[in-house]
């Protein structure tokens, strides 16, 4: 890949250093084009939902290496959709409870809804939102009380336009999207809770446009 202007600024005056660097005459930032070109591709594939095990065989690449820029973006994707949410205007806005049950809790025979992930979606100026809540709290006698649990099985969190066909578009959306992932930690959930939010709400020629820009920051 050649360089002709600075990915940072896009002026024009680069010059070669020693080490094969690119050095930009007015940000004075300096550029890898081999590492720069690298992770071009790598954001693309992302967006195109290639895993970072197919990634690393298709770039001929350590899989770490694509595993950590992964991380890296998804968690742009969550500080870029919490600024978005932060100043959108929430006045016409519907919301969801969702309840999650991974790849492995689904497969139970019993599984209980205690064990699932409390996800509320927002869906405001045709886009949606997640925030991850905390865990149901397990009745604290041994034996649960399962006339609640029926409850919040098929309780939901309602506005006045609680029908909106996006939310639920999207909590399908999610599960097809997970499928692919064996195994995510809880404590990394949201990362790909997000990266699922990013894709849904931007085609992907947005997500690598906002991708790069953010990741040039």
């Amino acid at each position: 890949m050649i360089l002709d202007k600075c990915p940072y600024c896009n002026c024009g005056n680069l010059y070669k250093l020693k080490n094969s660097y690119l050095k930009c005459k007015d940000c004075s930032k300096k550029i890898s084009p081999k590492k720069y070109s690298l992770d071009l591709k790598i954001i693309d594939l992302f967006c195109d939902d290639y895993n970072a095990l197919e990634a690393s065989k298709l770039l001929n690449i350590n899989y770490r290496t694509v595993q950590n820029r992964y991380t890296f973006f998804r968690k742009l994707c969550t500080t870029y959709l919490d600024n978005l949410y932060q100043n959108s205007v929430q006045e016409k806005s519907s919301y969801e409870e969702h309840y999650f049950f991974t790849k492995k809790d689904k497969i139970k025979k019993k599984k209980s809804i205690y064990d699932a992930i409390n996800i509320i979606g927002f869906y405001s100026n045709e886009m949606v939102y997640t925030l991850l809540m905390p865990p149901l709290p397990k009745p604290i006698h041994d034996v649960e009380d399962k006339s609640f649990e029926k409850y919040l099985q098929w309780h939901k969190i309602y506005s006045a336009e609680n029908q909106t066909s996006v939310l639920r578009d999207f909590w399908l959306f999610l599960d097809e999207f997970m499928k692919k992932y064996k195994g995510i930690n809880s404590g990394n959930f949201i990362y790909y809770l997000k990266e699922c939010e990013f894709k849904f709400n931007f085609t992907k020629t947005e997500q690598k446009r906002i991708i790069k820009d953010i990741f040039l920051l």
